[in-house]
């Protein structure tokens, strides 16, 4: 039987608040080597994401417009897929295979409980199913 998700993913991380200011939260990302991090309001619950992708296009437009600043609110992806904590490794893996994210937030009742990327479905595919095989 398939172990859900919850045995492989990450649960220590790097999140921001809505109303942090960008600059930091841009650095933090740079600092720590992320792709991205959850935005968590002030009871815990996902409102969004700050990706590179988010932070490229601040810089992007402020080497046109020297306009820095500004809370993590206004630069976010709102919509955010996720996958339930209760998820299989097989059902997770494939969404996977039909999305072009590296990786989701897991929640449990609506609240961030961590975050599980392609390398730890890998990860535990391998140990599941090749290991077990051989």
């Amino acid at each position: 039987m398939s172990k859900t998700i919850e045995s492989y993913m990450a649960t220590e991380l790097v999140s921001f608040a809505p109303g942090d200011d960008i600059i930091k939260a841009m650095r933090t990302l740079l600092e720590r080597h992320l792709s991205g991090a959850p935005v968590l309001d002030g009871e815990g619950k996902l409102v969004g994401v700050l990706s590179q992708r988010d932070c490229l296009e601040i810089v992007y437009h402020t080497a046109y417009h020297r306009d820095w600043g500004g809370q993590v609110e206004q630069y976010m992806s709102r919509k955010v897929e996720h996958i339930d904590a209760d998820c299989s490794i097989l059902e997770a893996a494939e969404k996977f295979l039909h999305s072009s994210f590296r990786r989701f937030p897991v929640l449990r009742d609506g609240r961030l409980v961590g975050q599980i990327s392609r390398h730890d479905i890998m990860r535990a595919l391998d140990q599941q199913y090749l290991r077990e095989g051989s």
